[in-house]
């Protein structure tokens, strides 16, 4: 079995990082690799940088798509998720969409602890629109930019704290981490804090191993079906 994790943005340490989680996350035999689309912005903490980034990122699926058994899209605003599954051939799994899935089957309140203020409320809105609002004590933004998770000397100490106080506040009995930048250091926080620290990027890299090994994908009936074919100027 094939896995493509693919990082949205085009900061290539993340993408390693990134790999490094997602091949820890899975069995014997499954082979995972993780790439960047080598165009478009460094970080995504915007609308208009995800808009930027989706048509390089469905560019690079479509490239390398055929070689691959199933997908990850590892940035957890889970940009051109919708897109990826209507091209693709094997099931297109969304960090976001994983770990607030993944973390429904351990706890019955858990709170998101992610980067800038200004993701909280498409954060929200991701939540409602996977049918697990319900289950959000809070979403809450440690202010760290995306590109300063690995430089920053304090970041883990500040996102530690944000994980405290979102446990304290929202009453909450799990963490899920909203940012793929931040992947790493699940395991750690989760020791520490002494409850389940749910990280989309091993979350859903583990959902795609178990949809391919289960013989299911995408399904092409109605809204995923393949787009119909039409002359598109300018191609990425």
């Amino acid at each position: 079995m094939r896995i493509l994790v693919v990082n949205p943005n085009t900061t290539a340490s993340m993408t390693a990082l990134i790999g490094e989680c997602a091949r820890a996350s899975v069995g014997p035999g499954v082979v995972v690799d993780a790439i960047d689309p080598g165009a478009g912005p460094v970080s995504l903490e915007s609308h208009y940088d995800e808009a930027i980034a989706v048509p390089h990122l469905l560019g690079a699926l479509e490239r390398e798509g055929a070689a691959y058994d199933g997908f990850v899209i590892a940035c957890f605003g889970d940009p051109g998720l919708h897109a990826a599954r209507e091209i693709l051939a094997g099931p297109v799994v969304g960090i976001a969409e994983a770990a607030m899935r993944t973390v429904a089957y351990l706890c019955r309140r858990f709170s998101v602890v992610t980067t800038l203020p200004r993701v909280v409320a498409h954060t929200w809105s991701i939540a409602r629109d996977y049918g697990v609002a319900d289950l959000v004590g809070g979403i809450h933004a440690c202010e760290i930019p995306v590109v300063d998770l690995e430089t920053d000397p304090a970041a883990y100490a500040t996102i530690l704290a944000a994980c405290r106080r979102a446990l304290a506040e929202d009453r909450s009995e799990a963490i899920v981490l909203g940012c793929a930048g931040m992947a790493d250091l699940c395991a750690r926080l989760s020791k520490e804090l002494d409850v389940p620290v749910v990280d989309g990027v091993a979350a859903a890299t583990a959902e795609v191993e178990k949809l391919v090994r289960l013989g299911l994908s995408t399904s092409r009936h109605n809204e995923y079906a393949a787009p119909p074919a039409k002359q598109i100027r300018g191609r990425w």
